[in-house]
Parts: C-alpha cells; sequence; structure tokens
C-alpha cells in the first residue's frame, strides 16, 4: 500500500512538475536571460505598456458587469422556473464548449460592420469591432459562467426560508437581497470574481478575432506577446508574459486565502 501511495505521489509531482513547473521556469529564464536592463527596456515600451493598460482597462470593466449579470442570472436561475429554463442553464456552459476563436468569429459576424446588429451600429458611426466595445463583449462571453456557476450552487443550499422570512418581517426584495441573500453567497461572489479576472487577463482567441491587433489601438497583452513572437522579440515576448504570468499567480493566491478563510469561519 505505501508503495502505491508513493508511486502515485512520484508521478504527482513528475505531471506537476513538466506540465507546470517547467513552462514556468523557462518563462523565468527567457525573461532575465539578458538581465534585469533588457526587461525593464522592454516592458516599458509605449506599446507594452498600452497593451498591458488595455488589458487592465477590459478586466476591470467585465468583472464589473459579469458580477452583476451574473449574479441576477444565478438568482433567477434558481429562484424562479419558467420555460425553457433546463435550455438555458446548459446555454450558460456555452462559452465552456465552444473555442474562442469560434466565439469571436461568432461576435464578428454579429457585431460587425454587416451584421445583424452591427449595422445600426455603423450608420451611428459607433465601432464596435476592431474596437474596444468588440474586446469587451468577447471576453465577456468567455468569462460569463464563471461568476453564475460559482453562486447557483450556494443559493440552491441556502434554499428561500430566510429570504421568505425577511418578507414576512416587512424587508423589501432589495433589502432582502442585500442584508440576507448577497451575504450568504459572498465567497461565491469573490471566488466567481477572482477566476474571472485571471480568464480575462489571459484571453486571446476571441480578443484576437474581433480586435484587428492594432498597435497602440486594440493590441491587448497576449497580442502582444503574439505579434512580439512573430517578430522574434523574444525579450519583449518574456516581459509582457511574465507581468500577466505575474498577476494570474497572485489572483490565485487570493483565491485560496479566500477558501482558507472561508473554512476558518465554517469551522
Amino acid at each position: 500500500m505505501n508503495k502505491k501511495k508513493t508511486l502515485y505521489t512520484g508521478l504527482l509531482y513528475l505531471w506537476f512538475t513538466i506540465f507546470l513547473m517547467a513552462p514556468v521556469g523557462a518563462l523565468l529564464m527567457g525573461t532575465f536571460e539578458f538581465g534585469l536592463s533588457a526587461f525593464w527596456q522592454e516592458l516599458t515600451r509605449p506599446e507594452a505598456l498600452h497593451a498591458l493598460k488595455l488589458t487592465f482597462i477590459i478586466t476591470l470593466i467585465v468583472v464589473f458587469i459579469n458580477t452583476i449579470l451574473g449574479l441576477l442570472t444565478a438568482y433567477v436561475m434558481t429562484r424562479q422556473k419558467f420555460w425553457g429554463h433546463s435550455v438555458i442553464n446548459g446555454i450558460i456552459d456555452l462559452p465552456f464548449a465552444v473555442s474562442p476563436v469560434i466565439a469571436g468569429f461568432m461576435i464578428l459576424l454579429l457585431y460587425g460592420p454587416q451584421g445583424v446588429i452591427g449595422i445600426f451600429f455603423t450608420e451611428a458611426t459607433f465601432s464596435i469591432i476592431f474596437a474596444l466595445p468588440g474586446m469587451i463583449i468577447a471576453t465577456l462571453f468567455i468569462t460569463f459562467p464563471f461568476m453564475v456557476r460559482e453562486v447557483m450552487p450556494l443559493l440552491e443550499e441556502m434554499g428561500r426560508n430566510q429570504e421568505e422570512v425577511a418578507y414576512t418581517l416587512g424587508a423589501s426584495r432589495w433589502m432582502t437581497f442585500w442584508k440576507v441573500t448577497l451575504p450568504s453567497v459572498k465567497w461565491g461572489v469573490l471566488y466567481g470574481m477572482v477566476l474571472t479576472t485571471a480568464r480575462s487577463l489571459g484571453e486571446f482567441g476571441a480578443v484576437l478575432v474581433v480586435s484587428g491587433n492594432i498597435i497602440m489601438a486594440t493590441q491587448s497583452a497576449t497580442l502582444y506577446v503574439y505579434q512580439a513572437a512573430t517578430d522574434f522579440n523574444m525579450i519583449g515576448a518574456f516581459a509582457v508574459s511574465l507581468v500577466l504570468a505575474g498577476t494570474s499567480f497572485i489572483t490565485l493566491i487570493f483565491l485560496e486565502l479566500l477558501k482558507r478563510k472561508k473554512d476558518v469561519m465554517e469551522s
């Protein structure tokens, strides 16, 4: 039994090293191969700074919107029964099943200059595709399920009893939501926000299709890495990649701290 346990543990560490630690180590080695000065020089280039700034702006907007929409969707899905409920519940996971590139192409067809919706914005001289709004929409689509799937199980576990008691005592729906419902699902909301942040920072496929990858305009950090690697500017690609990886790593550490705090409070 101990031999099997040792074997399984060794396989786990081997898998962890090859597929997780080795790529991170390669990124660190490649970043600092030419020294800190080269790293800082590439990171402070106007194109790199603009790409990082754009990525963080998109991430903040997406997290804010998806937190509200995700909460609303989860609440409706758990508190109301309506025709097509099971179908919508399945469609929520569509972004997980569809390739981001295909998602970006669908958004391009819908919001493009000749698209069903895009043609109206074109007449109003408002650009969605190859502009910031299209990049936000693409990232919203990709990250939408995270908040919903984190909050829905907590709402189902919570049930309706506490909310009904609040209604009986004269509380409005809005007050009940803020004072009863939201505190009960706050950990799910925080988890959803963290996962949405990490996914938004690393989105590439859908954003590539809808943005046009225009330098100093619609080039996000991941697109900058792609362009830098294509142009054989490996130190530039390494520098921005390290910033994105570091931000995602800090985000995931924050998620683990939240889980530990939750376990302590529940024990």
